[in-house]
């Protein structure tokens, strides 16, 4: 299984296990929850954002993934997906390229897993519409 240093993960507590569970198949830098006691999904949104890096992919994941992914893309330059389908993940990747995967907590580990090495793999198409759209929301 490819290994990523530079990838970040956090959860809130609806999260937790799916995290852990994905850190033990991925080298990531955990940013938190540390348990299953209620926290604030908004905050661990806000510190992962805050790690990111151009190089950096971040992975977030709370109860239905709605409210990280709200959350997340209020910051510029994050393009944060929500993603519950294979599609989903690989138009996130080639079309917006996506910089955040987000998962709804309860969502099956083997298909998180699935999903998680698709956004890892795929790139972005680089075709001219898809970077003219990126770049309009850079600027939004």
């Amino acid at each position: 299984m490819e290994r990523k240093n530079n990838l970040l993960i956090a959860s809130d507590h609806r999260g937790f296990k799916l995290k852990n569970f994905l850190l033990q198949k991925y080298s990531m830098i955990d940013l938190g929850t540390y348990s299953e006691e209620a926290v604030d999904y908004n905050d661990y949104a806000k510190l992962l954002v805050a790690k990111l890096q151009k190089q950096n992919k971040g992975i977030l994941i709370c109860g239905t993934g709605i409210g990280m992914s709200i959350a997340a893309n209020r910051y510029p330059k994050v393009r944060a997906a929500l993603c519950y389908t294979e599609e989903m993940v690989k138009a996130a990747r080639e079309h917006n390229d996506a910089n955040i995967l987000v998962l709804q907590g309860d969502l099956d580990e083997k298909k998180a897993e699935k999903f998680l090495t698709l956004f890892l793999a795929t790139p972005f198409s680089e075709e001219v519409r898809h970077k003219r759209r990126v770049e309009k929301l850079s600027s939004c």
